[in-house]
């Protein structure tokens, strides 16, 4: 598949911007600079971008508890994000949500989701809006491998499948619910293979090959888009850090890690655009500074932004 030039590079751009963002909350949570809990995204780059490079921007996505990912390639902005994380007023939520609350309705994000699962439904309900006002958007929603196995998962996408919405369910299997390893929790290989029981298609991908997340949800949302309803797509990928911050992580041996480090999105897709020489080295060194400094600047936007006053604790609660 011929990808133009532009959107290859627009593709690093975005992994790398994931990745300054989360490598920096981990050093600002480690400061004490950042209250509640954060669950961060490094290492599963390839599947968000490669998902919300097929969409246009009012399409709509939902996300998880680990949605900072999710967020920056929907075109979320990294200043009013690290805001949100540091509670202050200029957040997307005002500084009241935090890291697992941060939605954008002006850009399609429906929300990230404490709640296992609870995207599942919501994408359907999405969906089926942009169905019935015949708007041609479609919905992407973000689940984990642990979402699978929830009554959440069987009612919505039995739902999507029925009513044939234009919905595409993405499987983030980084191995883990938790602590509990997916080869425990479930008896299947491919967690794509559960789209047989629902009677629609099912494909299981390399979730840190950008392009092999791209080219398969690609096709998804083509289907979705003809009104052909849901696809569920499982990617295959890795977290680098724990469930959450502070996870000691004793349940990963050394050699997974070793194994799974080796199979870094970035440093991968980096090395493939030069070898076709879509950019120099030289070239994607300035794209990692770039983002770098992008998130020197929200940091310093989000440390110099207020608190919310504490008159403010009922606004924006009731609709």
């Amino acid at each position: 598949m011929a990808i133009a030039k532009e959107k290859l590079i627009d593709m690093y751009r975005v992994m790398v911007r994931i990745r300054a963002f989360e490598e920096r909350a981990h050093k600002e949570f480690a400061a004490g600079k950042i209250p509640g809990f954060v669950h961060l995204y490094a290492g599963e780059e390839a599947t968000a971008t490669g998902a919300c490079a097929n969409l246009k921007p009012d399409d709509y996505i939902t996300s998880t508890h680990r949605g900072h990912g999710h967020l920056i390639a929907k075109g979320g902005k990294t200043d009013r994000m690290i805001a949100e994380l540091y509670g202050k007023k200029t957040g997307y939520n005002k500084g009241k949500g935090g890291s697992m609350h941060i939605a954008d309705m002006e850009i399609g994000i429906l929300g990230a989701n404490g709640i296992v699962g609870a995207g599942i439904p919501i994408a359907a309900g999405a969906a089926l809006s942009a169905k019935m006002r015949g708007t041609g958007q479609i919905a992407i929603c973000f689940l984990g491998d642990g979402a699978t196995n929830t009554t959440r998962f069987h009612e919505g996408v039995n739902l999507a499948a029925i009513w044939k919405l234009p919905v595409v369910y993405v499987i983030e299997n980084n191995q883990y619910a938790e602590s509990t390893s997916i080869s425990y929790a479930c008896n299947l290989p491919n967690l794509a293979d559960r789209a047989a029981a629902y009677g629609i298609p099912g494909k299981t991908v390399d979730g840190n090959d950008v392009l092999a997340v791209y080219e398969a949800i690609g096709e998804a949302v083509a289907r979705a888009r003809k009104g052909e309803g849901p696809t569920l797509v499982e990617c295959k990928t890795w977290r680098h850090y724990g469930h959450f911050e502070g996870d000691a992580q004793t349940y990963k041996t050394k050699q997974e890690i070793e194994d799974w480090m080796k199979m870094d999105p970035i440093p991968r897709f980096r090395k493939q655009l030069i070898e076709r020489g879509v950019f120099t080295q030289k070239d994607a060194d300035k794209i990692d500074q770039a983002m770098d400094e992008e998130i020197d600047k929200a940091v310093k936007f989000a440390e110099e932004s207020p608190l919310p006053a504490p008159e403010e604790t009922l606004e924006d609660v009731y609709a």
